[in-house]
């Protein structure tokens, strides 16, 4: 790895902090106690103790200035990384996590955490280089992973998790937490956020005021697993509290959340940050504190040390006032701050992103961004995340198929990033490009869908041309005459901005290969400056397109005339676009004035009904490709359309245009392969009954359909497993805000789905037999050891994902069943492997109605093998007793 150009500042020039430094440590290397503290925090408390009071406060908001007078540049706690970094440059977009979690495998989620936490760390860098520190995404700590428990598929930001699960969710969190931070939590490459601590699954329009309740028992044995996992076995460096109230306490203000599990039970000893407005919410929308600067009290006395406030996102000043004013109520003592402040500076040391802490990670350079071997492991991250869940024989693929691809995400590839996921991602492939580099192009026909509410892909640089006839487009970057301030006063902003002039020559022209918001790569270039983008779109075909802008801020105008103005749009609404009829290799004059949007288009057909009868007429097979997209099922939107609300589902049904175009595809005779691209469960009933096979995709990344097209055609065998219960209806649950989980997930829902979780099939065929059960010398309620026979009875190498559940003795509060291990296992056709797993005491608990865990004593029965039992998944079974109760800590 290269040495990084950043110039190292050295402690040197800093005496009066080394001598602080000295003082304070004297004193600790003299103690024994394991409870001393370590260096870091011996060098954030010797920083904070030369702090002037207004500068300590401005510190506690995610947005900290710098104070140049110690050397502390600016920091941004702001940082997501989901599923892959999010900058200015393009980044690796791995598979969203409900589809890492189909992998069921641990190591490949922490390689995927690894690639992401290198981008990250090459972000800071690009960040120090330019001099554009302070923004979101350049810090060294990220807000993930989102280890919530997927309890409802209704949810619009369930993609973001890791499914239905505590054993799985917190097995997934653990390993991604792992591969964030890097091998060493003390000297961490970038520290990661587990959220959102806790009880928190939507709705999203409820979030900021929906109070919770929720029992003993689900609290112990649902939601809190996954976290005090991340917490106590992937010691993660931080965490993120929740929106919501919890029994009446707002999560950000919770003494049994923060102080009772994770400070106390748990040893957390990192730092502790809100939801972005959480604190806010406590005195706006919960009620629970009279004003703002009891809102901040409530939240730091509870252990918040860090708020992440909304109103950073418009440069307010003011937003320390708060804390202030809590000081001088005496809500708040200046030992509370210093406490936070300490916290966070050490997180900083401990990064490296603040000198002089030995054993700190070095920095990594900007080209290590989008590295060739992240792309690659984002293929097989897609390719092991993807689901067959039935298959009458029609795949894989023979080559000299011929395949008509229908339905409107059969060439998309905004589906493919799925949530939280940078736009500037690496090149997409959709379905129908991944099937014609693995089938040949002229055995693939694609037949464009008709309007739809997933319309609006990235117009791809190959459809764009420079005044002067060069790829992509000229952007010019323009400052204003006269410098703003960092900071306006709360509700000046925008009227300060409209009305600011600027300079008539660009500070940055260049050649950039779409309309995409790459700012904040360039040195120079002011926080509010004004970006036009010019050039020529030239479409590959003549037809019908929809073309437009996606995100706020900006207006298009094609020849002339304004086709879409996001200038008063919300940055998560659907994309604003306008139905034109092109020609193929004219040259259209493009504009686009502003920043914070991006150019989108998608070529539909004027009678879909009619091509998709031609197709399939000409075709051996049809790929259905239908499904959703992460703009309709998403975080807190103001979409509202048929089966979407806010960024929810009203129902598991696809869209209507879907359903109709799938009826006319099954008239037509042919094979239909469905594949769909969603986050969440959807209903399959239609495709169980009529599809000759279905691959579930959900939002695979940059390399889906490559991945999808490589299980198509058999390249790759396939091996995801669902890690969520596919219902029929809504109406088979619960209301959505009822948090209880009778009735909800594989572990309580008593009707029949129609795809169990944990289901998958394979190319090939596995055996179990053999399992034996040996118990620990102290009895099985100190562990056991389960071992079994896994043998590939199948005429072809594949991959199988061994489960183990687990059936308790019968004691109010245990579930149906319960998954307690798994592990991906390769074979080749005729070999046997002998598994084995060790279960802790943990592992074999249940929880009782009053919130304690405990192992019981009675006869469990263990079951190992393909998928759940029951479910005609193969498997073997043999059950085991515990002869004592054995109770557990928190």
């Amino acid at each position: 790895m290269r040495k990084s150009s950043i110039p190292t500042r050295r402690a040197a020039t800093r005496p009066s902090l080394a001598l602080a430094i000295a003082l304070v440590a004297a004193p600790v290397a003299a103690q024994t106690s394991p409870a001393a503290p370590d260096q870091a925090t011996v060098m954030a408390t010797a920083l904070v103790a030369q702090l002037r009071a207004d500068e300590k406060l401005p510190q506690l908001l995610n947005v900290a200035p710098a104070i140049p007078r110690l050397d502390i540049p600016a920091y941004n706690w702001w940082t997501e990384s989901l599923h892959g970094a999010m900058g200015p440059i393009a980044t690796t977009n791995f598979p969203e996590p409900i589809g890492l979690a189909a992998s069921f495998d641990a190591p490949l989620v922490e390689a995927v955490a690894g690639a992401i936490s290198t981008e990250v760390r090459g972000l800071h860098t690009l960040a120090r280089e330019t001099g554009r520190v302070g923004h979101i995404g350049t810090g060294l700590d990220s807000w993930s992973p989102n280890i919530n428990i997927f309890r409802d598929p209704r949810w619009g930001r369930g993609q973001e998790t890791y499914g239905e699960d505590p054993v799985l969710t917190a097995a997934m969190g653990v390993a991604f937490v792992r591969g964030l931070q890097g091998p060493d939590p003390e000297h961490p490459q970038v520290i990661a956020t587990p959220k959102h601590f806790a009880v928190h699954s939507g709705p999203e329009a409820t979030r900021h005021q929906a109070n919770v309740y929720v029992s003993a028992h689900d609290l112990e044995d649902t939601f809190l697993p996954a976290f005090r996992a991340a917490i106590v076995d992937g010691q993660a460096g931080s965490v993120m509290c929740a929106y919501n109230r919890i029994n009446g306490q707002p999560a950000c203000a919770s003494d049994p959340l923060l102080k009772t599990h994770l400070r106390g039970a748990w040893g957390f000893s990192g730092y502790v940050v809100s939801d972005c407005d959480a604190v806010k919410d406590i005195a706006d929308n919960h009620k629970y504190a009279p004003d703002g600067a009891a809102a901040v009290a409530a939240a730091l006395r509870a252990g918040v040390d860090n708020e992440c406030s909304g109103d950073t996102l418009s440069d307010t000043a003011g937003l320390d006032a708060r804390y202030r004013t809590a000081l001088q109520r005496d809500l708040v003592t200046q030992a509370d701050i210093d406490r936070s402040l300490v916290r966070l500076f050490a997180a900083r040391y401990r990064t490296g992103d603040l000198p002089g802490l030995a054993g700190a990670p070095a920095a990594v350079p900007v080209d290590a961004v989008g590295a060739a071997e992240h792309r690659r492991l984002a293929l097989t991250a897609a390719e092991r995340s993807m689901v067959l869940l039935k298959n009458d024989g029609v795949l894989p693929l023979r080559a000299g198929t011929k395949v008509a691809v229908i339905g409107p995400l059969g060439d998309a590839t905004r589906v493919l990033r799925g949530n939280y996921a940078s736009p500037l991602s690496g090149p997409p492939v959709s379905i129908v490009d991944g099937l014609r580099t693995t089938l040949g192009s002229d055995r693939i026909t694609l037949v464009p869908f008709g309007e739809s509410v997933t319309d609006g892909d990235r117009v791809p640089t190959t459809a764009l041309q420079t005044p002067d006839g060069k790829p992509g487009v000229l952007a010019r970057y323009y400052n204003p005459v006269t410098p703003l301030p960092a900071a306006f006063a709360p509700g000046t902003r925008d009227a300060i901005v409209a009305a600011v002039r600027y300079r008539d020559t660009p500070v940055v022209t260049r050649i950039e290969p779409d309309v995409g918001d790459r700012q904040l790569a360039l040195a120079g270039v002011a926080d509010v400056h004004r970006t036009i983008r010019t050039g020529f779109l030239i479409p590959p075909e003549t037809g019908t397109y929809r073309l437009g802008l996606s995100g706020a801020g900006g207006v298009l105008a094609v020849d002339g005339v304004v086709v879409s103005d996001r200038r008063k749009a919300r940055w998560n609404d659907l994309p604003g676009m306008k139905t034109l009829t092109l020609t193929a290799g004219r040259r259209y004059r493009i504009e686009v004035d502003g920043g914070g949007v991006d150019l989108v288009w998608k070529r539909v057909s004027d009678d879909p009904s009619a091509a998709l009868k031609r197709a399939a007429a000409a075709a051996d097979i049809v790929v259905a490709v239908v499904g959703l997209t992460s703009d309709l099922e998403a975080e807190e939107t103001g979409v509202s359309v048929p089966g979407f609300a806010g960024g929810d589902k009203t129902t598991l049904d696809l869209p209507a245009d879907q359903i109709a175009m799938l009826e006319q595809a099954r008239a037509a005779g042919k094979p239909i392969v469905l594949v769909a691209m969603n986050g969440s469960p959807i209903n399959l009933a239609w495709a169980k009954d009529h599809a000759a096979a279905i691959l579930e995709a959900w939002y695979p990344g940059e390399q889906g359909g490559l991945a999808a097209a490589n299980i198509l055609t058999g390249r790759t065998n396939p091996s995801g497993r669902l890690p969520l219960t596919f219902y029929r209806s809504v109406a088979d649950l619960p209301p959505f805000g009822d948090y209880a989980m009778a009735g909800r997930t594989y572990r309580y829902f008593t009707g029949t789905p129609v795809y169990p979780f944990g289901a998958g099939l394979s190319y090939t065929r596995f055996a179990y037999d053999s399992v034996r059960v040996e118990p620990a010398p102290g009895g099985a309620e100190t562990g056991i050891r389960v071992t079994a026979r896994l043998r590939n009875i199948g005429k072809r190498a594949g991959a199988e994902v061994a489960q183990l559940y687990l059936d308790f003795p019968d004691r109010p509060g245990t579930p149906r069943i319960a998954l307690r291990g798994f592990r991906r296992v390769d074979l080749t056709p005729g070999e046997t492997r002998m598994l084995s797993f060790d279960l802790s005491p943990r592992d074999l608990s249940s929880v009782a109605l009053d919130g304690t865990r405990s192992v019981a004593a009675g006869t469990y029965r263990v079951t190992l093998g393909s998928g759940q039992p029951g479910t005609g998944a193969p498997g073997a079974t043999t059950r085991f007793t515990a002869r004592a109760s054995a109770a557990l800590p928190l």
